[in-house]
């Protein structure tokens, strides 16, 4: 058997990062871990092709060499996903559809013409799936049980092309403790947290670096530290492995809040290179945050916390949402407020978009505030929200279109950044020398870097410096700031100019953001004056 795995297009959103991966001298940011893990479960005689679309286009033969087409898609990737489908039947292909997007609205993925539509995590249904193939029956296959990841295999990162990829990506644990009632990750993964073993995930990162793999890691759990005591068990491992293995590798992830009020368990990350989180602010309002369920958040300030994370080493990128229940007029102006006194350089900033499953979808469509005439954008940078909010539709719009203008304005975005890196504490090789100390082994070791990794550092450094340096107006104010971070923190300059090449998209964004985010309130402004009499 013969088996394409294709991962559709992802569209523009505030993810692309398409700038900044071209400065690393890579196509897109990640590799679709999910077929990648699709990939080890199938039958070892089964011959793979991966095809991403998001580092280049399919060949007709490509299409003719394929028994059968495997497709992975997200929510934000449907169109795409949909016409993969479609193309599929076309040429006669048997078509399995499997992903967030399939799982949750499996009769979309059906109508489309797909043969199988595989529902849950790939470990348990996989061979439900075979046997179903054999038997020649088609249809949704499902399994009600969540795997145990312990018996997940290695993904198959040997069908990538690594170059390709800005980060790499592994995956620890499945499933979140919290439940916020606008997130799916529960509906698709449960409360519980499964895990791997830590030397499961050592395994999988072995093979990486066999592979020819440095640089950037990202752990993609939806909450790293979901189980703190398995954090800790793996953050251990993965110091020895670190070390024995001269470090070839920075780690990012994405936690809760809280992280900001354990500050072991902050400097045990750092001290394994995990120097980079992503965190679910969501809004400044308290009474947002409680109807959300978004409970952890309010527990403690979150400008305590996030200065804890920040000073103790970590960069912080947050996530705002705008057009939740409960949040008042003004939301806007506030979260621009937050991230000028916390300093954040770049926080993610997102229209609501309800996904179907979750507990908000069930709430909404009680009260019948659902909208089924609108075509969501499942990335929430630009597209129409898909319910009726509790407060004025087009008020929500401008304070949102007014956020991104005002927080990537260059001259603001430069001086949140500066003020950031200028209060992170110096990097550890940077404390041990100003104390006169030999430099820890695992923190930024010494280690032979390839002449491609090499060249792209300085072409990206020499495209930072022309940008922010010369092309934009704030030109005079980067220099400054610059040699500010030489004077004063200056172990932190690199965080500081990656930050700056992350802003080049957003900065560029704004301009998207306008036209799109206008477009949709012209459109709403004239359905309301469509609707009165």
């Amino acid at each position: 058997m013969r088996a394409l795995l294709i991962c559709p297009e992802f569209p523009l959103s505030f993810w692309s990062f398409q700038r900044c991966s071209a400065l690393m001298g890579a196509k897109t940011s990640l590799p679709p871990l999910g077929l990648l893990t699709v990939a080890a479960l199938l039958p070892a005689e089964w011959e793979l092709r991966l095809a991403d679309l998001n580092t280049g286009g399919m060949k007709g033969e490509d299409w003719q060499w394929a028994d059968v087409i495997l497709l992975s898609s997200m929510y934000i990737q449907k169109e795409g996903f949909l016409a993969l489908v479609r193309e599929g039947k076309q040429r006669g292909k048997t078509v399995v559809a499997g992903g967030p997007y399939p799982t949750s609205l499996p009769e979309e993925a059906l109508a489309a013409g797909c043969d199988f539509v595989v529902r849950g995590e790939g470990e348990n249904t996989i061979p439900l799936l075979l046997q179903a193939m054999r038997a020649g029956r088609t249809g949704v296959i499902e399994s009600q049980e969540k795997p145990d990841l312990t018996t997940s295999p290695i993904p198959r990162f040997d069908l990538l092309r690594i170059n390709d990829y800005a980060h790499l990506a592994i995956q620890t644990t499945r499933g979140c403790p919290f439940d916020c009632e606008f997130c799916d990750v529960v509906s698709l993964f449960g409360r519980r947290l499964r895990h791997k073993t830590p030397g499961q995930v050592i395994a999988e990162l072995e093979n990486l670096r066999r592979l020819g793999a440095t640089g950037n890691v990202f752990f993609c759990d939806d909450n790293f530290i979901g189980s703190k005591k398995y954090a800790r068990e793996l953050l251990q491992e993965l110091l020895l492995w670190s070390d024995s293995r001269g470090a070839p590798f920075v780690f990012q992830t994405q936690a809760s809040v809280d992280l900001g009020q354990d500050l072991a368990m902050i400097d045990l990350m750092t001290e394994a290179n995990l120097g980079n989180v992503f965190i679910g602010l969501e809004s400044p309002d308290v009474t947002a945050l409680n109807i959300s369920g978004k409970y952890h958040n309010i527990r403690n300030p979150l400008l305590e916390s996030v200065n804890n994370i920040k000073r103790n080493g970590m960069t912080v990128m947050g996530s705002f949402i705008f057009g939740l229940d409960g949040e008042t007029q003004g939301v806007g102006q506030r979260i621009c407020a937050f991230m000028e006194q916390a300093a954040i350089p770049i926080a993610m900033l997102g229209l609501l978009q309800v996904p179907p499953n979750s507990k908000l979808a069930k709430r909404l469509k009680k009260e019948g505030r659902l909208r089924s005439d609108v075509l969501p954008d499942w990335g929430g940078t630009f597209g129409a929200m898909n319910y009726h909010p509790d407060r004025p539709e087009a008020e929500i719009l401008q304070e949102y279109l007014d956020a991104w203008e005002y927080l990537y304005e260059p001259s603001r975005f430069l001086g949140r950044a500066y003020r950031f890196y200028l209060d992170m504490r110096p990097t550890r090789r940077a404390l041990a020398a100003a104390n006169q100390k030999p430099p820890p082994g695992r923190d930024l070791p010494d280690r032979k870097m390839s002449w491609r990794k090499g060249f792209y550092e300085i072409l990206g450094f020499i495209k930072i410096l022309w940008w922010h340096g010369i092309s934009l107006p704030s030109r005079l104010q980067f220099w400054e700031q610059l040699l500010g971070m030489w004077r004063q923190n200056p172990s932190r300059i690199k965080s500081y100019l990656m930050a700056c090449a992350m802003s080049l998209d957003l900065i560029n964004m704004r301009g998207i953001v306008r036209e799109k985010v206008t477009a949709i309130a012209q459109g709403r402004r004239k359905e309301v004056e469509g609707e009165q009499p």
